[in-house]
């Protein structure tokens, strides 16, 4: 069983949030299943410094910052083909609604990446299973409009994501709501105020019920 992981650079204020994804790979390692990253070979929004929290005065490529979490083994998005995987799980991060769709700054209009749209429609029409950590939901939701998902408690995205035509439902810590009829597994992780404990208890919970689905 094989499972595509999709990133968005590295790092938690302009690319995919490390805890997030770490624990994802670690669950599927855990399950005996195997997992494979990508990334779209596209700049970033901005570059953030993490010590500082401010914006720095460069240009970077998310496959390359996602190349760091991924310890090199990561390909294009472009290279990313459905029919080959199990199921596709998107780790949150603000690189998620930065880089993989404009969420940060677009809000509910936001548009999403060509590529990360379109392996989402074909994991879709495959029927292969979609997880969605953090704030991922609002890409999934954009694209598929009538899904249900969850990204905690947060008011301003809750009601983003039922603009978009998607039905939101309040979870806390490692709590996972299924969309049965689209296969479609999300859980709040880190925008709920969590520890790496309770990222794992989401990230597991949710590769554990896709596994358990296919």
């Amino acid at each position: 069983m094989n499972i595509a992981i999709v990133l968005s650079g590295s790092g938690v204020y302009d690319g995919a949030e490390v805890h997030e994804t770490t624990m994802t790979m670690l669950a599927i390692h855990q399950e005996g299943a195997t997992y494979q990253c990508f990334a779209p070979d596209i700049d970033h929004m901005h570059v953030i410094n993490h010590f500082s929290g401010k914006e720095m005065n460069e240009n970077r490529n998310v496959l390359v910052e996602a190349a760091r979490i991924a310890r090199g083994d990561i390909q294009p998005l472009d290279k990313l083909e459905m029919k080959d995987y199990d199921a596709i799980i998107f780790p949150g991060g603000f690189g998620a609604a930065k880089n993989l769709c404009s969420f940060a700054k677009d809000g509910p209009e936001c548009t999403v990446d060509a590529e990360v749209e379109r392996v989402i429609k074909e994991a879709h029409g495959q029927k292969k299973p979609i997880g969605a950590l953090c704030i991922a939901p609002v890409i999934v939701t954009r694209v598929l409009k009538d899904v249900e998902v969850t990204i905690g408690s947060d008011p301003e995205t809750i009601k983003a994501i039922n603009s978009m035509g998607g039905k939101h439902s309040e979870t806390t810590h490692g709590e996972v709501v299924v969309d049965e009829k689209n296969k479609l597994f999300s859980s709040p992780c880190y925008m709920l105020d969590a520890n790496i404990g309770q990222i794992y208890d989401g990230a597991s919970a949710v590769v554990k019920k896709i596994i358990a689905s296919i």
